[in-house]
This record gives structure tokens, C-alpha cells and sequence, in this order.
């Protein structure tokens, strides 16, 4: 597995060159991860129907409306999937095995997919889309961001819930350790050693 790690990135640049990486992965066979962060941003997956009161930039993955903000550990994965279902239960195998380490209990939700607490805070969504055998985009975390920037709009439509993160529900940690966590528990779901691009 293959790591890529570019900081803070606005969202359209990181999309051009998640399709780099995409062909890359195609060609070479390898998972590639990748780590980043957006500035504030609202995106809008191919399911969304509805009309946002806040500016929104279009994308072809799935699910509804999602808010990015520096804070947020966005993972992009352009993994092999000739299998789409067992390539998204590991991903969800990783991410539950994240949040028990922390003492969160994070529960996902596949009706609306992506983490939620009591069933009213979200802090974290995904969205993927597969082609030539390979996904992209991926699962963005709310570590420690501006809820109330993400809050302008509920995460994914979803009426009743709201955007929560890490610290704001006492779980103190750094980008840098959630990053480091959740390779490790990416690395361990997929049986992939990982190693730096």
C-alpha cells in the first residue's frame, strides 16, 4: 500500500490529482492512500437532488452533501476493488477498529453511510466510486473542525443531525495520531504493509 501525504490541498486541485493517482493505481495493481485536508468547502455526491443554501462544488462520488474544513482527516483511496463490497467492508473494518481505540462509540450507519453518535452526530462520512476495477475518493473524519462552518447545512441532508468531532467529544488527539492510527488500522483490514510514495 502506498501513501501519499499532501498536507492541505483545495478540494478541485486534490480531485485532479486523486485521477492521477487512479491511472497510477490501475497501472501498477497497488493500493495508494492518500492523506489530506481541504479548506472550507461544501461537495455534493451524484445522489444529491436538492438545492443548498451554501455554494457547493458537484463530484461523481456517491452520498448527498458533505462539508470539508481544515481538521478533517480526509483519506482518499485508490485501492484495487474487483470485489466493491469486500473492499468497502474493510474500510469500514478499519475505521470502527479507529474508533474503538479511541473509546468512541462510533457506530456506522449503512442506511446513511458514514459514523454517527446516538444517531444524531455525525463525525465522519464516506462516499466511493469504482472504475476499471479501482475506487476513488473516500472517507473523511472530523478531528478537530469549525462545526459551526460544517453546520451551515446538516451532514448529508439528513434532518435532525448534526456535525460533531473528535474534540468535541472529549477525544483529544492530533492529526498527526489519527493519521498514524488509521494507517495502522487500514494497513492491518487490507493485510498491506504500507510504505511512503
Amino acid at each position: 500500500m502506498i501513501v501519499h501525504d499532501w498536507g492541505l490541498v483545495p478540494y478541485e486541485e486534490a480531485r485532479e490529482r486523486m485521477e492521477a493517482v487512479h491511472a497510477r493505481a490501475v497501472a501498477d495493481g497497488r493500493h495508494h492512500l492518500i492523506f489530506c485536508e481541504h479548506p472550507p468547502v461544501f461537495t455534493v455526491g451524484s445522489d444529491a437532488e436538492n438545492d443548498w443554501p451554501v455554494p457547493a462544488v458537484a463530484t461523481d462520488r456517491g452520498g448527498s452533501i458533505t462539508c470539508h474544513a481544515p481538521g478533517q482527516a480526509v483519506a482518499y483511496f485508490c485501492f484495487q476493488a474487483a470485489r466493491p463490497a469486500l473492499f468497502y467492508r474493510r474500510v469500514v473494518r478499519a475505521y470502527d477498529a479507529f474508533f474503538a481505540d479511541a473509546a468512541l462509540p462510533a457506530r456506522y450507519d449503512l442506511r446513511r453511510p458514514g459514523w454517527y453518535l446516538e444517531n444524531r452526530r455525525k463525525i465522519a462520512s464516506l462516499g466511493f466510486r469504482y472504475r476499471r476495477g479501482v475506487s476513488l475518493h473516500g472517507v473523511a473524519l472530523n478531528v478537530d473542525v469549525d462545526l459551526t462552518f460544517c453546520n451551515r447545512v446538516a451532514p448529508c441532508a439528513l434532518e435532525g443531525v448534526r456535525a460533531t468531532s473528535l474534540r468535541a467529544e472529549g477525544v483529544r488527539l492530533s492529526m498527526e495520531a489519527v493519521r498514524k492510527s488509521l494507517l495502522d488500522k487500514i494497513s492491518a483490514s487490507f493485510r498491506e504493509e504500507a510504505v511512503p510514495s
